[in-house]
C-alpha cells in the first residue's frame, strides 16, 4: 500500500515555486491513459509524455531539467519515468510526446529506456503519485552524461536549484 507521507521533496534544499501548467497532467488527478504505459501493459496505455508549460522561473535561470518520478512504487528507490536536463532557458514549453530542443539530453528511465514511460501502478497496490517537475537550474550545462542515471541528475540538480514547478498526479490500476 502507498503513503502520502514519502515526500521526494523533504530532504532536498527547499526552494522557490514557480509556475508549470499542463493539458493532460493536473494537480491531484488521475493521468489519462496517454501518459499510462502501454510498455507496462495498461490497456490504452500510450507512453506519451505530458505536454508541460512553465512561467514564473527566477532570474539567473540558465537551463531546467524535467523528471517525472513516482515515490510510491514497490521498490526502495522509487521509479523514475523520465528524466531531461540541460533545457534551454529560453524554452518553456515542451509538447506532449516532446521533442526534445537542441542541447537537451534524455537519461534513460528506470526502465532503462531513453524516454518517456508512463504510470503502471501494480494492479491492486493503491494509487499512486507521479511528481511532474521542472527544475530551474543556475548552469547550461548540468554535467550529468546521457548515460547517467535520473537518481546522480536528481543528486546533482540539488546542487544547482534555484525554483521548481511541480504537478502531483495520480494513477491506479484496479486489483484484477
Amino acid at each position: 500500500m502507498t503513503t502520502a507521507t514519502n515526500d521526494p521533496f523533504a530532504r532536498l534544499p527547499q526552494v522557490p515555486a514557480f509556475e508549470v501548467t499542463s493539458a493532460a497532467a493536473t494537480d491531484g488527478h488521475p493521468l489519462p491513459l496517454a501518459q499510462m504505459s502501454g510498455a507496462f501493459g495498461i490497456p490504452g496505455g500510450q507512453d506519451i509524455s505530458p505536454d508541460l508549460t512553465w512561467s514564473g522561473a527566477p532570474e539567473g535561470t540558465r537551463s531546467y531539467a524535467v523528471t517525472v518520478y513516482d515515490p510510491d512504487a514497490p521498490t526502495m528507490s522509487g521509479f523514475w519515468h523520465w528524466a531531461v536536463a540541460d533545457i534551454p532557458a529560453t524554452v518553456t514549453t515542451l509538447p506532449a510526446g516532446a521533442e526534445l530542443p537542441a542541447g537537451a539530453i534524455q537519461l534513460k528511465n528506470d526502465a532503462g529506456l531513453p524516454q518517456f514511460i508512463g504510470a503502471a501502478p501494480p494492479a491492486g497496490h493503491g494509487p499512486h503519485r507521479y511528481f511532474i517537475t521542472v527544475h530551474a537550474l543556475d548552469v547550461e550545462n548540468i554535467g550529468v552524461p546521457a548515460e547517467g542515471t535520473p537518481a546522480f541528475l536528481g543528486f546533482t540538480i540539488a546542487g544547482h536549484i534555484l525554483a521548481r514547478a511541480t504537478i502531483v498526479a495520480t494513477a491506479e490500476t484496479p486489483a484484477a
